[in-house]
């Protein structure tokens, strides 16, 4: 069975407008990445938003579990802004579905051509393939369950929660 990618946006999707110096969303980048990446993994991909995830309302986030829960896959990797990764986690983590469900994102946009979100994606996507059914969110080379990381706001690591 194929993996399924949730597009939600964040800095993974920015693009950088040289006139104004500003971040802004035009579309995704995942099919170049998988190609850049060389991926042979089967995926559907579905563009739900592009936000920034401080952006994001219950609204977006209730729009994020209803395509969790209707498609067919049991294994789903969500690009997501960093900020509020673990919001949306707990939302999907409350529904108790029985899929394997992975948001990850990254720190730097991936057109700055130095992005750490081709690391996290690919790591996403062996995660989702490799866990038990759960909520967890893929960074750093780690995965932590959705309820036990936190971003570190200096350092821009994710951390298991003490």
């Amino acid at each position: 069975m194929p993996v399924r990618i949730l597009i939600t946006g964040g800095t993974f999707d920015k693009e950088y407008d040289e006139i104004t110096g500003k971040l802004y969303f035009k579309d995704t980048h995942m099919q170049e990445i998988l190609d850049l990446g060389r991926s042979k993994l089967e995926v559907k991909i579905r563009t739900l938003m592009l936000l920034d995830s401080l952006e994001m309302t219950d609204h977006d986030r209730d729009v994020i579990l209803d395509n969790c829960r209707r498609v067919s896959e049991n294994q789903i990797v969500i690009t997501h802004g960093t900020d509020t990764m673990t919001d949306t986690g707990k939302v999907i983590a409350n529904a108790k579905l029985e899929k394997t469900i992975i948001l990850t994102g990254a720190m730097i946009p991936y057109k700055f051509g130095s992005s750490d979100g081709l690391f996290n994606f690919g790591g996403a996507l062996a995660f989702a393939q490799a866990l038990p059914h759960g909520v967890y969110i893929a960074m750093n080379g780690r995965y932590f369950d959705w309820d036990k990381v936190e971003k570190n706001k200096k350092t821009g690591v994710f951390e298991d929660l003490l």
